[in-house]
């Protein structure tokens, strides 16, 4: 039997820098969430959870940032990850963010919303999956992407918001499919490595 209660999507600005943009794009995107009945939104701003850059050998003590953010991952049964390209990769505190955690990614969808300069953050989406599935995440096919992103808004909307809606729409229904689906796998049968 499956699961109908609402998905619980954690979007995840991926970049710390000053000056970012990141925040006017989940705002954005998680608006668009937020009109889906069977779904909640958990806005994780990595800036905000100061996750140590080092990580741990096996046996030592889990820092406080780490443990406050486990249990909100953990709760998640989708993830939207929107991030910056930087030298045509993604974010350091992303990775840092992502190398911290384990079993909280495993047999869950990851979505992606990017932004950026002409490649519009997909050379860093195109990296980001090639992470998740070592983390034995399933990466959806279709972004949301916005090239010279600056630009692209106005008053934090989309200019083209016709075809930005459409994008969200589009990802967010795939995101649902496969949250859905990956729930109810885990449900019956949990994954094993």
């Amino acid at each position: 039997m499956s699961d109908t209660s609402p998905l619980h999507v954690a979007i995840i600005i991926g970049s710390t820098r000053a000056g970012r943009f990141g925040p006017v794009v989940a705002t954005w995107f998680a608006g668009h969430a937020a009109r889906y009945a069977d779904m909640t939104a958990d806005v994780i701003d990595l800036r905000d959870t100061r996750l140590p850059d080092t990580l741990v050998d096996e046996g030592d003590e889990i820092p406080e940032p780490v443990r406050a953010l486990a249990p909100r991952l953990a709760a998640a049964d989708a993830f939207v990850v929107v991030t910056a390209e930087y030298n045509h990769s993604f974010p350091a505190p992303l990775k840092t963010a992502i190398d911290w955690f384990v079993d909280e990614w495993r047999a869950k969808p990851v979505g992606f919303v990017s932004y950026g300069g002409v490649s519009g953050g997909l050379r860093a989406v195109e990296q980001l999956r090639l992470v998740f599935a070592e983390l034995h995440a399933t990466t959806v096919r279709d972004t949301v992407s916005f090239h010279s992103c600056w630009e692209k808004f106005d008053d934090g909307r989309p200019v083209d918001a016709a075809g930005a809606d459409a994008a969200a729409k589009g990802l967010l229904d795939q995101l649902t499919w496969w949250a859905r689906a990956l729930r109810d796998a885990r449900t019956t049968r949990p994954y094993g490595l």
